[in-house]
């Protein structure tokens, strides 16, 4: 079963999913990867030389655009529009982001949608290595249709 993955992280966490990606690359040419810009630029380069090395599958990134630049929301609408199956973001809890209410919002729509999401490596360890990851999972999604009725007076 191929998931849809999403793989992003901030400039002083780049280093830690690239150590990540390396680590699980086999894995993750199973699936399909969507990646904010400068992120996926470097897990790009990185795939690529491993692929060349071992003659295995063909690449294939959708890269979005820099989160700065709208890759944040773009990722979000992906969610919303159930585009994403699990978000692996590695943000950076030590430095304020010039586009942190970006990052919050795309943070609050997978938990809104109830996306596997890790934000640090032990999470990724363990969302990479679960069993769900190989079968179909569908998340429960919580009913809102009481607030979309809502009627405002």
């Amino acid at each position: 079963m191929k998931k849809r993955i999403a793989l992003v992280a901030h400039d002083n966490r780049k280093k830690d999913l690239l150590d990540w990606v390396e680590f699980n690359w086999e894995t993750l040419l199973n699936h399909d990867l969507t990646c904010t810009g400068t992120t996926g630029g470097l897990i790009e380069d990185l795939l690529k030389s491993k692929i060349a090395q071992s003659n295995k599958q063909e690449l294939k990134i959708k890269k979005l655009k820099s989160g700065p630049l709208g890759g944040d929301q773009q990722l979000g609408a992906l969610i919303t529009e159930g585009e994403i199956d699990l978000l692996i973001f590695l943000w950076d809890p030590m430095q304020p982001q010039p586009h942190d209410v970006d990052v919050k919002a795309l943070l609050r729509i997978a938990v809104l949608y109830n996306i596997p999401m890790a934000c640090n490596r032990s999470t990724a360890d363990f969302m990479i290595s679960s069993n769900l990851l190989f079968e179909e999972y569908q998340p429960t999604l919580k009913d809102y249709s009481g607030y979309i009725k809502r009627k405002i007076h």
